[in-house]
């Protein structure tokens, strides 16, 4: 019997685990799908926010500013890719300065560092690439990029190396009490935990209603995004927005963490919560938007799109609390800003845990270090393709990935199967030619190391959506 289960293995179920493994528990985390990140945890803009755009008093705008200030840390431990940049809200209308005076009056109350106000000539100074139709912008020096589901995997792997148990491929099913334990059935068997806590995302809504509680629905809402070359990326040293609405964020321009442009994303509430597919129309109303703020975007160099959904409930706030039943903790509606919160949330529900009766004694033998699969190249580096030695085998020549980051990858403690998992670890398939080349290479070296036959390895895995259809690249190279 675990002390602990939790339902989820995405940003905010992986921090959670980790914190706790600090602690002398029984963990284990429950997932539905073949890997790690496979939910909104993936597909997002992998900003680390500022803090000034959620309302005073919310759990978003504690939690936001709490979990940002985390980030230093956690990287100089986990080594995931996280990179301090700044970002900006522009301006384009007298209504929208008025917008930013009040995200400015937000940030000062909710404790954000490093918040200016400036003006058209300002911005051009630090942003020269953006529009000449700005009139001032929001600066914000604490905000910055992360590669999202590389912080799941260095969570992930950290807190099975301090001991806590991971099952893939277990979808929850039903949930029992009795005499104070609960009995979590999944397709694969049950398990057995003193306390609960669901943090499934888009799937909260059905795991709460499993023990009762049906109060909550959660509704996907969808963003749609363009990734574009790496030539690119000289167009912005910051995150770049605009004014937010009532849906969102709105459409930003940013230099991803690995030095892509990325722009997105929209927001399209939808029915099917796996439905991540993309559409021309959309892109090109987004691209068409981004342009509004950097107008030298060249779609020429678009690589792929994709999209995410955000799990957006019937409450005003997050919900973040032990539910009516006794030992049972809900994680619901955990939008943006949930990436940069997750942090700080994981210590919330810790203090949330301690309050109901958890006996948390610290261990003396927690490691907090996560090497780093990807091995950063410097100008000497001597890698070729079909090197004898696999510290030199390149077998991605966009990205410079080498056999043996391929083979660290598949022995960490998680199950890798597939060459888009692969991707999501080494950045293997994820440059310009986008696995013409090397996708082949992959799937040979996953049959050897994995011992199973070359059919057997697919370029997607399980966990990838089979109702995403994405646009073509030819298209997003015409808008």
């Amino acid at each position: 019997m675990y002390d602990i289960c939790i339902i989820g293995a995405g940003t905010v179920g992986m921090n959670l685990a980790r914190e706790l493994a600090k602690y002398k528990l029984d963990i284990c985390v429950l997932e539905k799908e073949a890997d790690v990140s496979c939910g909104c945890s993936k597909g997002n803009s992998g900003i680390v926010h500022g803090g000034y755009s959620d309302k005073p008093g919310t759990l978003k705008a504690e939690l936001c500013v709490k979990g940002n200030r985390m980030y230093e840390k956690l990287e100089s431990e986990l080594h995931f890719g996280y990179r301090q940049t700044g970002s900006f809200v522009l301006a384009f209308s007298e209504e929208e300065l008025v917008t930013l005076q009040t995200l400015y009056e937000y940030g000062v109350t909710n404790g954000v560092k490093g918040l200016k106000i400036m003006d058209a000539a300002e911005t051009k100074q630090y942003e020269p690439h953006v529009s000449d139709a700005v009139k001032a912008s929001l600066y914000c020096k604490n905000a910055g990029v992360v590669s999202p589901y590389e912080f799941v995997i260095a969570l992930a792997e950290n807190s099975i190396k301090n001991g806590v148990k991971l099952l893939l491929e277990h979808k929850v099913e039903k949930i029992e009490k009795e005499n104070d334990i609960f009995l979590i059935t999944t397709n694969k068997g049950a398990v057995k935990a003193k306390f609960v806590v669901n943090a499934a995302g888009l799937y909260s809504d059905a795991v709460a209603a499993m023990v009762g509680i049906d109060k909550y629905k959660i509704t996907p809402r969808r963003g749609q995004y363009v990734i574009l070359d790496k030539e690119q990326s000289h167009l912005v040293k910051s995150v770049i927005f605009q004014c937010p609405t009532k849906l969102g964020k709105g459409i930003l321009v940013t230099a991803t963490y690995h030095g892509n442009l990325m722009i997105g994303p929209n927001a399209e509430e939808i029915d099917a919560k796996d439905d991540v597919g993309t559409d021309e129309k959309t892109l090109q109303y987004i691209t068409k938007t981004a342009r509004k703020s950097v107008p030298d975007i060249d779609m020429r160099k678009a690589l792929k799109s994709f999209a995410g959904n955000r799990p957006v409930s019937n409450q005003k706030d997050w919900v973040i609390e032990e539910s009516t039943v006794k030992g049972f903790i809900n994680l619901l509606g955990i939008d943006s800003p949930g990436l940069t919160s997750s942090p700080a949330i994981a210590l919330k529900v810790i203090d949330i845990l301690k309050n109901i009766g958890l006996k948390l004694e610290k261990k003396l033998n927690f490691i907090a270090e996560r090497k780093p699969i990807i091995r950063k190249k410097t100008a000497d580096f001597k890698g070729v393709i079909d090197s004898p030695d696999p510290e030199l085998n390149i077998i991605c020549r966009c990205e410079q990935v080498t056999e043996a980051e391929i083979i660290d990858c598949l022995h960490r403690g998680i199950p890798v199967k597939s060459v888009d998992a692969v991707g999501r670890r080494t950045r293997a398939s994820y440059g310009r030619c986008q696995n013409a080349f090397c996708g082949p290479r992959i799937r040979k070296l996953l049959a050897r190391e994995l011992d199973v036959p070359i059919e057997a390895i697919g370029e997607k895995g399980k966990e990838t959506s089979g109702l995403a259809q994405r646009a073509k690249r030819m298209s997003l190279m015409k808008m």
